[in-house]
Order: structure tokens, then sequence, then C-alpha cells
């Protein structure tokens, strides 16, 4: 079985990096315990997926994961679900979402594609879910407009977590404490009042870290503030700052478990 990794298809966040494509805005791709999932599909998430060297075959994934309903992490998902499946002629793939990203008024997923894949699984808050071999959890819900959970994967020994976009608040420890890999979407350079409900700043880290205690961290999903700001010199200061090891990531980043 190949070894389980993480690859950063994209690093950008926020609109403006996405609109410019500063940084791409395409999801993450996950191979664990032998399956393939995309998180967060944003814009050209299916591109990135093919330029990929080498190409990561959309006929082949296991499953597509949202956090959440923005745009920015939910914009590739019915164009992902076609294709895996074939048009519908291959029955295959889970989706997990939150619920109101599969039904009511703001749902992200076309009701033409709902027969498409296996199954659809609704996420909900501090739960487990078995993906055949892999395990993964939710987190406490987040601090966050929409409906908002992080992911916690356990594979080849390892607990690998996803902190997603939240304004910082302190019971976050409760769900991604002590874990060998954090990845933190970390959309500002510095905490802004205005901001400070929505997204988690490098400002914010200095002080999350810490109290969370990961053995390496990942930054990424950047804003352009963030963009501006080097995200590669912010990281160094906050491993030195922390005595933990912490990367930012770039648009292609495979991260070996």
């Amino acid at each position: 079985m190949k070894k389980s990794f993480i690859e950063f298809l994209g690093t950008g966040g926020a609109r403006y990096v996405i609109a410019s494509q500063l940084r791409s805005s395409a999801g993450i791709y996950l191979h664990m315990c032998g399956k393939n999932i995309i998180i967060d599909p944003g814009p050209g998430t299916l591109v990135k997926m093919a330029a990929s060297k080498p190409c990561i075959d959309v006929r082949n994934l296991d499953a597509l994961m949202l956090t959440h309903s923005h745009i920015d992490h939910s914009n590739d998902l019915n164009v992902l679900i076609d294709a895996m499946t074939a048009g519908g002629i291959k029955k295959q793939g889970v989706v997990y979402a939150p619920a109101d990203c599969i039904k009511g008024v703001n749902s992200v997923l076309l009701e033409y594609l709902r027969n498409f894949p296996q199954d659809i699984i609704t996420l909900q808050e501090n739960k487990t879910y078995q993906l055949d071999k892999l395990q993964f959890r939710t987190s406490l819900k987040h601090k966050h407009p929409v409906e908002t959970y992080g992911l916690i994967f356990e594979a080849e020994g390892k607990t690998i977590g996803f902190l997603v976009d939240t304004g910082y608040f302190k019971e976050l420890s409760g769900s991604y404490s002590n874990l060998d890999i954090l990845v933190i979407n970390t959309v500002l350079s510095q905490t802004h009042v205005t901001a400070s409900a929505r997204h988690l700043s490098a400002e914010d880290l200095g002080v999350l870290i810490p109290d969370l205690n990961p053995k390496k961290v990942i930054m990424t999903h950047f804003g352009t503030r963030m963009i501006e700001a080097n995200p590669y010199a912010l990281a160094k200061r906050l491993s030195d700052k922390t005595a933990i090891d912490v990367i930012a990531a770039s648009d292609g980043l495979r991260i070996y478990l």
C-alpha cells in the first residue's frame, strides 16, 4: 500500500486571493489507509488534480469532504462528483458535509447529482466516522458564519487534524490537543476586530499552538495580508516562540506521514 500523505493543491483563502489566484484556491488531497480524499474542493480543484505530477485521477476518489459551505471550500464539489462517477454511470464515492451544505436554501450540492455518489453523510459535531479502515472525527462546532467543523484523522499510528475557518476561542483545545500534525487555516497575519469571529491569524497561533501542543503545525489558506507579511517568515517566528515545528505550506506541498 502506498504510504499516506497530505498534498496541498492550493493554499489560498479569502476573496481577494481567490479572485486574483495569488495562491491556488484548490483543496487538499489526502491519501490515507489506501483511500483517496479531497477536502474542501475550492475553485480550480479539478484543474489542479489534472495538473498534479503524478496526475490525481478523479476517477479514483473515494470521498469528498466539506468542512463548510463557503465557495472557497465547496466550489468544485459538483464537478468532482460528476467526474468521479462518470456522470452517474459508476456509482462511487462518499460525500461528507455539514447539513447546511446538502439541504436547505444554501445547499451547495446540485439536486440532479444526489444519486451519483455511493452515499451522502451529514457531518455533526464531535462525531466519529469510518471509511473502511480509515477513521476520522469531527471537531466541536467552529465560530464561523455557517455550520463548520474541523476534521481529525487517524492513519499509520498518527493523528492529523485540520483546524479550518474559525474565530479563536479557548475551547478549541478540546478537539485539537496533542496531535502529530495540525493543519491550521491562517487567513490573517494579525487579528482584526471585524474578523475575529471568522478567521484565525498568525497572532492567534502564538497563543493557540502552545495550548494545543501538536508535534508539527502546517499553516495554510492564506489571505492577502498573510501573503504580504511572508508566511514563511511568520512560521519561523512562531517556531522560535513556541518551540514547536511550524511551517507555511506552498501550492503543491506534499507531506508524508
